[in-house]
C-alpha cells in the first residue's frame, strides 16, 4: 500500500506521525503527573511531567532521525553518489532502487535518466572502442618498426619533460632510474652537455651531437639532439647503448598531450588532471607495521588522468624473516618465492625513485606507507611526497556511512579485479589505480578542482582511517 502513496502525501503522514507521538507523549506524561499530585504535590507533579515530557520527545526524535536517515537520507546520499558515477565515470550500472523505496517516484525516475545516459554513452564508447582498436593496431606496427632500428629515442617537450620514450630508450633509462612519462630528463642525463647541445640545436635548428652523461655519473651515451618544430626535441641515443633483443621490446610510451603542458609546480595549486599519480600496494608478513615485513611491491602511475601502460613495478622482497602460513595463504607469497629476492633498502629505494615528483596513492594509506617509513634510514631516502589515500576519497564521494574496502569501491565503479590477482600487490595497485582514474571526475563534478581541495574535503574523514587501522 505505501509504495502507491506519493512522496509528498509520504512526508505529510510522516510529520503527522510525528505531531501525533508528540502529542501522546505530553498527554500521557501528564495524565502521570496528575497521578503523582496527591503524594509529591503541585510543584513535584509539574516537574515529573516536565522531566517525562522531555525525555519522551528525546526519544521520539532520536528514533525518528534514524528513521529518516535510514529511509530518506542514506538513500538520496547513495543515490546522488550511483548518479555521479554513471554520468562522470563511466559506470554501466544499476542504481539501487531498493533502498530507494521510500523516496516514491524519485529512484526509477533517475533510473531512466541514469539508463538514457548510459545508452548513449555506450553507443559512443562503441564507436570508441573501433577507432581505438584501429589505432592500436598502428601502435603495434610502429613498436614493431622501431624496434628494428637500433637506437633509443626520446621525445622531450620544451619543459624538458619527457613525452616518449620507445622500448630501447627504456632499457637504457632503466640503466639510471625507472622509465617515467613527464619525469624531468634530468632525472637521467646530467644537465650540462645537453643544455649546451639544446642551445646550439635551438641557433641553427639543425641536428647536433653530443655525448650525454647519466646523472649518476655511470654512464656516457653517444647521442644526437634534435630540435622539434613548436618546441621541444628529440633525444637519439645510438646503437651501442642498446642492448635489448626484439622478442623482448618494451611498447612505445607516450602521452603528445605533455608536448603543450608544463606540468611543474606546487601540487596544492594543481588541476587533478594534470598531476601525476603513483598509485601502490604492499604485501606484508602481517598486519603489524612496527615489526612485520613486506614481501611484495606493486606500483603503476597515472599521467593526465590515464594509467601509463608499460610504467609499472612488481617486486619481490625478502624480508629477512619467514613468512607466516597464514599470510601466504592470503597473498600466495611463498619463503622459496622470496629466497634470493633484494631486501627493502633496496627496493625502497627503487620504488622511491619510481615515485619522484608525484602524489603517492594507495588504500588505506597509512598502513603500507608505516612499512615504508620504518626503513627510511636504510632506504637513504624522505618520504615526503604528498599521500593522496582512496578510503577516504570514497568516504568524500558516497558518504561515510557506505563500506570503502577496495572490493566495494570496484564494485561501485564497475572495476574488475581477476580473482587471480586479488591480494597481489600488482593486481590490488592496477585496481585502486583504476577507481582514481575513474574517481577523479567524480571529484572535478563536486567542485574539486585543485589537489588542494581533495585534500581539505579527506581529511573531514579522517577518523575512518584511525578506525579502520
Amino acid at each position: 500500500m505505501m509504495d502507491r502513496l506519493s512522496l509528498r502525501l509520504r512526508i505529510f503522514l510522516f510529520f503527522c506521525l510525528q505531531a501525533l507521538g508528540g502529542a501522546t507523549i505530553v498527554l500521557g506524561a501528564l495524565w502521570l503527573g496528575w497521578n503523582r499530585l496527591p503524594s509529591s504535590g503541585a510543584e513535584g507533579a509539574f516537574v515529573f511531567t516536565a522531566i517525562l515530557s522531555g525525555f519522551g520527545l528525546i526519544g521520539m526524535t532520536a528514533g525518528i532521525w534514524l528513521l529518516f536517515d535510514e529511509n530518506v537520507a542514506k538513500p538520496i546520499e547513495k543515490l546522488a553518489s550511483g548518479l555521479r558515477a554513471n554520468a562522470h565515470a563511466g559506470v554501466d550500472s544499476d542504481l539501487d532502487l531498493q533502498a530507494a523505496r521510500y523516496l516514491g517516484d524519485l529512484a526509477p525516475a533517475a533510473h531512466a535518466v541514469s539508463r538514457a545516459l548510459n545508452d548513449t554513452a555506450l553507443s559512443t564508447a562503441e564507436r570508441v572502442a573501433a577507432e581505438t582498436e584501429r589505432l592500436a593496431q598502428e601502435k603495434q606496427r610502429l613498436t614493431a618498426l622501431l624496434t628494428e632500428i637500433p637506437v633509443a629515442t626520446i621525445l622531450v617537450n620544451p619543459a624538458d619533460q619527457i613525452v616518449l620514450y620507445d622500448g630501447q630508450a627504456a632499457e637504457v633509462l632503466a640503466q639510471i632510474h625507472p622509465p617515467r612519462l613527464n619525469a624531468p630528463l634530468w632525472d637521467y642525463f646530467a644537465q650540462d652537455s645537453l643544455r649546451t647541445a639544446k642551445t646550439r640545436a635551438a641557433k641553427t635548428g639543425k641536428e647536433t651531437t653530443l655525448t650525454a652523461a647519466s646523472s649518476d655519473g655511470a654512464h656516457r651515451y653517444e647521442a644526437r639532439l634534435k630540435p622539434m618544430q613548436g618546441g621541444g626535441y628529440m633525444l637519439i641515443i645510438d646503437a651501442d647503448h642498446v642492448d635489448i633483443a626484439p622478442e623482448d621490446a618494451r611498447p612505445i610510451v607516450y602521452d603528445f598531450d605533455l608536448l603543450e603542458r608544463d606540468t611543474a609546480g606546487v601540487a596544492e595549486d594543481m588541476h587533478l588532471r594534470d598531476l601525476v599519480f603513483t598509485v601502490f600496494d604492499t604485501e606484508t608478513t602481517g598486519l603489524l607495521p612496527h615489526k612485520d615485513e613486506i614481501v611484495q611491491i606493486g606500483a603503476v602511475r597515472v599521467v593526465n588522468g590515464r594509467i601509463v601502460a608499460g610504467e609499472r613495478i612488481n617486486q619481490l622482497v625478502d624480508p629477512g624473516c619467514p613468512i607466516p602460513p597464514a599470510s601466504t595463504k592470503v597473498h600466495h607469497v611463498s619463503d622459496a618465492m622470496v629466497r634470493g629476492q633484494p631486501a627493502i633498502d633496496v627496493v625502497g629505494r627503487q620504488f622511491h625513485g619510481f615515485a619522484r615528483d608525484s602524489i603517492i596513492v594507495a588504500h588505506n594509506a597509512p598502513f603500507d606507507m608505516a612499512f615504508l617509513h620504518r626503513h627510511k634510514a636504510r632506504m637513504g631516502v624522505d618520504w615526503d611526497h604528498p599521500i593522496l589515500d582512496t578510503v577516504l576519497l570514497s568516504a568524500v564521494l558516497f558518504g561515510a556511512s557506505q563500506t570503502h574496502t577496495l572490493d566495494a569501491l570496484c564494485d561501485r565503479l564497475a572495476v574488475t579485479i581477476p580473482p587471480e590477482l586479488r591480494h597481489t600487490a600488482l593486481g590490488d595497485a592496477q585496481a585502486t589505480a583504476e577507481v582514481l582514474v575513474r574517481m577523479i571526475p567524480m571529484l572535478e563534478a563536486r567542485g574539486m578542482q585543485t589537489f588542494a581541495d581533495v585534500v581539505r574535503e579527506t581529511k573531514r574523514h579522517g577518523r575512518l582511517l584511525e578506525d579502520l587501522n
